[in-house]
């Protein structure tokens, strides 16, 4: 039995929204993504093993789509959120949980200088290599993605806003696709990522404020 056999029931319709069908991978992608992102807010662990099986059934729709940079992401994304899982239990001072902080000068510098090289590289490719409708914007959400799951694993309370950057050009650019599950999937997503904003915020001044108590010990 070859891999395309195996994969074939998952790219089946699970339903139809007017005339497009829906497949059973894009189904069960908005079901764990939601529940990773909701998961993510909570700062429940359980996020990561959950955003790695999302990540694999998007991968599938998003090839299927012709969205090339996307599906190439959901690779990258299996290798960072198994990070972000050994950081988030172990990647604090002293090898303690992480908890939530501010990304830094430099590291804003860093992010954007990487982000905008990804951007015009993917770009680049996807319009020379590939037969990508959308390249641009393919790859800009790409590098957007990819810069806020590094906050993300790091518990950056900045991450979020670079989340709800790239949830706004998802939204149509999956519409413009006709991936419509996926593209009302991350209307969730950003309405997630506000209250994960402000939850993150909350927890960021609770330690900050706990700070000189703790060194006044």
């Amino acid at each position: 039995m070859s891999l395309h056999d195996l994969l074939e029931p998952l790219l089946r319709p699970a339903f139809h929204l007017g005339t497009v069908p829906t497949s059973r991978a894009e189904l069960l992608g908005f079901v764990t993504g939601a529940v990773t992102v909701w998961l993510v807010v909570r700062q429940n662990i359980w996020n990561w093993p959950i955003g790695i099986a999302n990540v694999v059934l998007l991968g599938l729709v998003f090839l299927d789509g012709g969205l090339y940079a996307d599906a190439t992401l959901q690779i990258v994304y299996v290798v960072l959120q198994s990070y972000g899982w050994w950081a988030w239990l172990y990647g604090g001072q002293d090898r303690t949980r992480l908890v939530v902080t501010r990304t830094s000068a430099p590291e804003w510098g860093g992010l954007l200088a990487a982000g905008l090289a990804a951007t015009a590289a993917m770009t680049w490719v996807l319009h020379t290599w590939t037969d990508s409708t959308v390249p641009f914007w393919d790859a800009l959400t790409t590098a957007l993605s990819l810069m806020a799951t590094y906050g993300q694993c790091r518990k950056r309370l900045e991450s979020w806003w670079l989340w709800i950057t790239a949830d706004l050009v998802y939204i149509p650019l999956y519409a413009y696709k006709e991936l419509y599950l996926t593209s009302a999937l991350y209307v969730v997503f950003l309405t997630l990522c506000v209250l994960g904003l402000l939850a993150w915020r909350g927890d960021w001044r609770a330690h900050r404020g706990a700070q000189p108590a703790e060194a006044a010990r």
